[in-house]
């Protein structure tokens, strides 16, 4: 049997059997932690075969070596494995020894290695990492891709409109088939708005983005902006605030939500915030699955754009005023949409009823920004249970709240908007 040289004093020798992958049998050596400055190096002496005595050790520096963790103080594992990569493995069954030796030769253990071993490191790692994830999602998401929008092209935001409204056009959404004198006074009201647009308040305001009015049948009452400057108005809601005997002071004022949408730039910061949402999942997770990444785009479609409609009602508020036109038409053209799709939805409902085809087209329409209609208001037949279930409901709605919204508008401000 070789005597291993002398390591120092303070070195702590282990026996260990060696599995140098040229070999079925185990090898007998003895191993010895040595300090260096850049971690531990490992010393190999084997104690048969043909290495004579007096053999140099085999020695592994710090990276050559797979350094095993512990995972618990109080129940060790019944043996250490050490990966020695390319060289095989050794496995040693003195593991406290093991650990004393590692400590004495200046290694520490990392901060993974401690949560493992130490449960409060553990919980309060995991506490820490779920607050900074919902801060992110809450306050860092949304800050960024505001900042990051202003970097995108606005020709780029036009081009994926068109392409975005050809598409719509080529589904449910068919021509208008309003009068062409009824759609030219329409236009006309909406042009006569956009002239006010420049005194409005403005997140970006060098965005000067060519506010266009399009005409739309196929869908219920409803208007949606796309990114660049098209708004769409339905036919269906020039019909409801005709038969509620409304004036069009009440469509002007859905457009000057509309608009909000456009010149806040909501729909491109949608396509960012998801983005960074989705980065930011992968550098806290190291990798986004398709579930986290439908997770994150239902949790960014629902709770971001709540956010916007609030912010696209502030700015309809705003420049209305600048036009001096009533707020109240909007918010009473709101509540009968409101009203409206709650009782085609009890019709529905019904026994022997068949489910109305303008549900199924008002939830494929939800993606784009869109007025503030009550698509995710779906009442019950049970008035309790209704009211029991809405702040749920209300939760996930891209929408919040409707009625109370509506009622703002009519009072012409809103708590959560900036005074003059």
């Amino acid at each position: 049997m070789t005597t291993p040289p002398d390591t120092g004093a303070a070195a702590h020798m282990l026996s260990a059997r060696w599995f140098d992958g040229l070999s079925s049998k185990p090898r007998p050596v003895l191993v010895v932690l040595r300090p260096d400055p850049k971690g531990p190096s490992l010393l190999l002496h084997p104690l048969s075969d043909s290495s004579g005595p007096g053999a140099e050790p085999i020695v592994f520096t710090y990276p050559q070596v797979g350094w095993p963790e512990a995972w618990s103080e109080r129940r060790p594992q019944p043996r250490v494995v050490v990966d020695l990569r390319e060289r095989g493995s050794l496995e040693i069954d003195a593991v406290a020894d093991w650990y004393r030796a590692w400590a004495a030769a200046g290694a520490r253990p990392g901060v993974a290695q401690r949560m493992q071993t130490r449960w409060p490191l553990l919980v309060g790692a995991l506490v820490i990492s779920a607050v900074g994830l919902g801060l992110f999602y809450r306050y860092g998401t949304p800050w960024a891709a505001a900042q990051l929008t202003r970097f995108v092209p606005i020709g780029w935001e036009t081009s994926m409109s068109d392409n975005v409204l050809s598409q719509l056009d080529g589904g449910f959404l068919k021509p208008s088939k309003l009068p062409a004198e009824r759609q030219a006074q329409l236009a006309a009201r909406f042009d006569a708005l956009v002239a006010h647009t420049s005194a409005a308040p403005k997140r970006y305001p060098s965005y000067q983005p060519q506010l266009k009015l399009e005409f739309r049948s196929g869908m219920p009452a409803n208007a949606f902006a796309l990114p660049g400057g098209k708004v769409v108005m339905t036919d269906a809601i020039v019909k409801l605030a005709a038969e509620k005997g409304m004036s069009d002071d009440a469509l002007i004022g859905v457009l000057a939500h509309e608009i909000g949408h456009v010149v806040h730039r909501h729909g491109m910061r949608m396509v960012v915030e998801q983005g960074v949402l989705n980065l930011g999942l992968g550098l806290a997770l190291g990798d986004v699955s398709g579930v986290v990444s439908t997770g994150a785009t239902l949790l960014t479609s629902r709770a971001y754009s709540r956010n916007h409609e609030r912010e696209a009602d502030c700015y309809a508020i705003a420049l209305m005023g600048q036009a001096a036109l009533p707020t109240a038409p909007m918010g009473q053209l709101l509540l009968a949409i409101v009203r409206d799709t709650s009782h085609d939805e009890d019709e529905a409902k019904k026994p022997g009823k068949a489910q109305k085809p303008s549900s199924s087209a008002s939830e494929s329409a939800e993606p784009a920004e869109g007025a503030p209609s009550p698509k995710a208001s779906a009442p019950s037949t049970d008035k309790a249970a209704q009211k029991a279930a809405r702040p749920a409901w209300d939760w996930l709605s891209t929408h919040p709240d409707t009625e109370r919204r509506a009622t703002e508008l009519e009072q012409g401000h809103a708590p959560h908007c900036p005074r003059d």
